[in-house]
């Protein structure tokens, strides 16, 4: 444990890993995207929360997706996404490096 730690690249990506699990499996609708849906005759697009872990066919019942058609993520939802992924974790992993850094002086 205390060399993931002392590691910042390890621990990137060991923090990257335990933030996108729980993003990816469980239904956490945190990321701005649009709905398409229609019957074939209309089709309607609306902006609502999504999780990372429908476009993994996880967390949604299949009847709440009978008229859907496609589901995407806006530019806001990429954004957020990639905040909690990599900036996070890199934020972190950075400020290990620091305190490394600063000690060895």
């Amino acid at each position: 444990m205390k060399q993931i730690l002392k590691n910042p690249i390890l621990l990137f990506f060991v923090l990257a890993i335990c933030i996108a699990l729980p993003l990816c499996i469980f239904p956490i609708n945190l990321f701005n995207g649009e709905i398409v849906s229609g019957d074939g005759l209309q089709e309607i697009t609306e902006k609502a929360p999504l999780s990372l872990s429908y476009f993994f066919g996880l967390g949604y019942n299949e009847e709440d997706m009978t008229f859907v058609k496609d589901f995407y993520l806006l530019p806001a939802g990429y954004l957020l996404a990639a905040v909690f992924i990599i900036g996070i974790p890199a934020l972190v992993a950075y400020r290990v490096y620091l305190k490394g850094d600063t000690q060895k002086d």
